[in-house]
């Protein structure tokens, strides 16, 4: 057998993603915020892109006044205010006035300040977690240097609820000491705020809240202690039974137990919050819908008229330098449609679900249609992986709150007639039902179930329960509460 090289010609379809595809298809799968941060990236690397500058009502009602145009005036008046006095002059900022100086009279360079005076740093904005409010507390108890390395230890390894995730014989072990200073480290610890914290579990936080309330012997502490898997279940029938008590005075006990925190570590979460902010709108104008897409903040983009010119010009530049501003421009140009281009898929697809779901805008979630990603496909005429990136992390401003765009696609449950009714339209009945239930005899799955039969939607209990479960309701037991 020989082994050679050879040419041969093959014919075959390949599909071929280019960069400034790739880079489409990419801008159009981000949200809000993300396209913002894209944008500006591409403004930094890219010189041929610029933002258009706002002149703003002052710069534009002086030109209009002294018939100048914009390249008549500064450069620096096309992107900072101008003075009123005199528009060709900027005024001049005093950088002073944003130091954090409380004391003009202190010259740092010649004398130090006080060792209590408020420094810059003291103002940076910043949530203090469970921990920082534990460790200041350490702060003023007087321990021992081995007691307070233990008590950091127990600090160390609380989760985020407040528990402590670890066993008196692993703290003996970590720390090298006895389980009698390792416990009592612990009653430190625990006797601290919030109450509960550093429990073992859900029911030692309980029982640490009703000994600070100094209710160790009231009924409210037996019922933690000896039945609280009865609590759980809400079997006050039960509990009165094993107390020796009436179910009445266990309701009472019940609400001081409902009135305590079972998870006292997460008040002091500094988990930040993200916010949503809406990529498009739609308002209700004199009857009909109104869509409006979100460019607060997004910048305006053009190409460089600077870079144009000197392409234009001859021999202002070289073979080199010329090659490079031309695939910056196309560049550019490329990524101003790719934005153009994504603004009017969002705004297609937002106009497809307004018209596929109106009854919904019209009338809440319990009119909202089953659809899926085909429908609104072939409705705009894009490939339903397009669609699906549209709404991917995008979210709506309705007249009924804030929705994301992948809500208003949902299956569909066949009723007895035989039509469909959304999945999400049979959850808000099934939340509107049980909001409106005898707390005292709650609504069973089963119950649910034939109600929604009777309007004509067949639902199994065991999706009754499932779309429960999602709508994180607690089932029958847990919901029933006794009649005083």
């Amino acid at each position: 057998m020989v082994l050679e090289l050879r040419q041969q010609v093959k014919l075959a379809q390949k599909l071929v993603m280019t960069p400034q595809l790739r880079q489409a298809i990419k801008l159009l799968q981000l949200n809000r915020l993300e396209l913002t941060t894209a944008l500006q990236a591409e403004i930094e690397q890219n010189p041929a892109l610029e933002e258009v500058p706002d002149f703003g009502p002052e710069l534009s009602d002086f030109g209009e006044k002294n018939n100048l145009e914009v390249a008549d005036l500064p450069e620096s008046a096309v992107t900072t205010r101008i003075n009123t006095d005199d528009p060709a002059v900027l005024a001049e900022v005093n950088w002073s006035d944003y130091t954090n100086n409380f004391d003009n009279d202190i010259s740092f360079s010649r004398e130090t300040p006080p060792a209590d005076a408020p420094s810059q740093f003291d103002f940076i904005s910043a949530t203090p977690g469970l921990d920082a409010h534990l460790y200041w507390q350490l702060s003023h108890v007087e321990l021992s240097e081995k007691e307070l390395e233990i008590a950091e230890f127990i600090i160390g390894n609380l989760d985020h609820h407040g528990f402590l995730t670890i066993s008196i014989p692993e703290i003996c072990h970590d720390c090298d000491c006895d389980e009698e200073l390792a416990t009592s480290i612990l009653d430190v610890i625990q006797s601290f705020d919030p109450p509960g914290v550093a429990a073992r579990n859900i029911r030692e936080s309980l029982l640490l809240q009703l000994e600070r309330e100094n209710l160790a012997d009231h009924l409210a502490y037996r019922i933690v202690r000896d039945h609280i898997t009865l609590l759980e279940s809400r079997n006050f029938a039960k509990i009165a039974k094993k107390c020796g008590t009436s179910v009445r005075n266990v309701a009472g006990a019940v609400e001081i137990i409902s009135g305590l925190t079972p998870f006292p570590g997460n008040e002091y979460s500094n988990e930040q919050t993200n916010y949503v902010i809406p990529d498009v709108y739609v308002y209700k104008i004199d009857g009909d819908f109104v869509i409006q897409l979100n460019n607060d903040g997004l910048p305006n983009l053009q190409l460089s008229p600077r870079y144009q010119s000197l392409l234009q010009e001859n021999g202002a530049l070289n073979s080199e330098s010329k090659g490079y501003l031309r695939e910056k421009m196309r560049s550019a140009e490329w990524f101003i449609k790719s934005i153009q281009q994504r603004q009017r898929t969002i705004y297609k697809v937002m106009e497809s679900l307004l018209k596929f779901q109106r009854a919904f805008f019209e009338h809440g979630a319990s009119e909202l249609r089953p659809l899926v990603l085909r429908d609104v496909a072939e409705d705009i005429s894009m490939h339903e992986s397009t669609v699906s990136r549209v709404t991917s992390n995008k979210y709506v401003h309705t007249p009924l709150g804030i929705y994301e765009l992948k809500y208003f696609f949902t299956t569909g449950v066949a009723t007895v007639d035989g039509d469909l009714v959304a999945a999400e339209s049979i959850k808000n009945k099934i939340k509107h039902l049980i909001q409106n239930e005898d707390p005292t005899k709650p609504l069973s799955d089963n119950k649910i179930s034939q109600m929604l039969e009777d309007d004509n939607i067949k639902v199994a209990r065991r999706t009754v329960a499932k779309y429960r479960d999602q709508l994180k309701i607690l089932p029958v037991k847990h919901r029933r509460k006794t009649r005083m």
